[in-house]
């Protein structure tokens, strides 16, 4: 849709006729006349290139449309487009996963069939990534060493897929819990305050890396970085055995008292995911504590016009300069005339 950027302009239009109005006209005076002896045929010469009466409201016409032509351009004409949403940019979330062997245990129920815990961690890691809409999203995966897979971005979809790429054992078999915080914590301390978070899941206890995690939640809560830990894996598992069924408890080794200390020294929380829809559960609830940015902003873009109308005051201008000199060359032509006849 077509708008104005300067609409107050537009009372300007009658300024002309204003100052025809209020103003006196310039004096006449014939000092310093010279007779002219051609000067009924110079008459002639302009009643011939446009009758008197034609001529000066043609003369009024073009001045009017020209003068409208420059107020317009003066009001800077646009055309509006439609509203275009730009995300509101949100938190910058870091996201660590463990690959350490132990991620391999099929201890979760997908579709009635065994799944191993990495398997779900992806699946349901991802959808998560997915609803950030607006925040920066980086990924640390570790095991015996940590490392930066994704630095922070607004593009979820490559960490979404760097995610779906990562194998267990890739940094190591054990568990480096300390260090991914570490990492993490170095990329996001420089990142504004209030918007600093840290996921961190794990399904056992750190027995890898140079840095302590209690040390390295403390180095994180001084940032002003939040860190919500996941212990994944089920408490429950019935084996079968020549001997009968057992049950076991899988997570015998996941370190809670730990991540809930991190948690805790960070302003965080901890949760404990058994199965496919406690992890889910988990993430909805840090979605809601963490909740993604408000309504995105919404621009539209605009295309300025006022070359338009400009040029066309320009065209008028020339052609009325032209129109202006033409009698004035045939005058010049007539004395030439004038004077051979002499």
């Amino acid at each position: 849709m077509m708008e104005f950027g300067w609409p107050w302009v537009f009372a300007l239009l009658p300024l002309p006729w204003v100052v025809r109005r209020l103003l006196p006209a310039a004096p006449q005076s014939r000092a310093g006349a010279l007779r002219v002896p051609f000067f009924e045929s110079v008459l002639s010469l302009r009643r011939g290139f446009l009758p008197a009466a034609h001529g000066h409201r043609a003369l009024l016409a073009v001045m009017t449309f020209g003068w409208i032509s420059l107020v317009v351009a003066a009001a800077r004409p646009m055309w509006v487009g439609e509203p275009v949403a730009l995300p509101a940019e949100g938190r910058d979330l870091m996201l660590a996963v463990d690959l350490s062997g132990s991620m391999e245990r099929e201890d979760f129920t997908v579709g009635g069939r065994a799944a191993d815990r990495l398997t779900v961690v992806k699946a349901v890691a991802e959808d998560f990534v997915g609803r950030r809409e607006g925040d920066r999203v980086g990924l640390v995966l570790f095991g015996t060493r940590a490392y930066l897979q994704a630095p922070l971005t607004f593009d979820r979809p490559t960490v979404q897929t760097l995610l779906d790429e990562a194998e267990i054992g890739l940094a190591g078999e054990e568990t480096a819990i300390g260090d991914a915080i570490g990492i993490a914590t170095k990329r996001l301390r420089d990142r504004p305050a209030e918007s600093r978070v840290l996921v961190l899941l794990t399904d056992g206890a750190s027995n890898a890396g140079v840095l302590d995690p209690i040390e390295a939640a403390r180095l994180a809560a001084a940032e002003g970085i939040r860190i919500y830990t996941i212990g994944v894996g089920a408490d429950r598992v019935a084996l079968s055995s020549p001997f009968g069924t057992r049950i076991v408890n899988p997570s015998a080794d996941l370190d809670e008292r730990t991540l809930a200390e991190i948690a805790d020294l960070t302003g965080g929380a901890y949760f404990r995911a058994k199965n496919v829809e406690g992890l889910a559960n988990v993430y909805r609830e840090i979605d809601r504590l963490e909740p993604v940015a408000a309504e995105p902003l919404y621009v539209r873009p605009t295309r300025d016009l006022f070359a338009w109308p400009l040029a066309v005051a320009l065209v008028l201008s020339l052609g009325l300069g032209f129109a202006q000199a033409r009698p004035w060359s045939s005058l010049r032509s007539g004395a030439s005339t004038f004077s051979e006849v002499a």
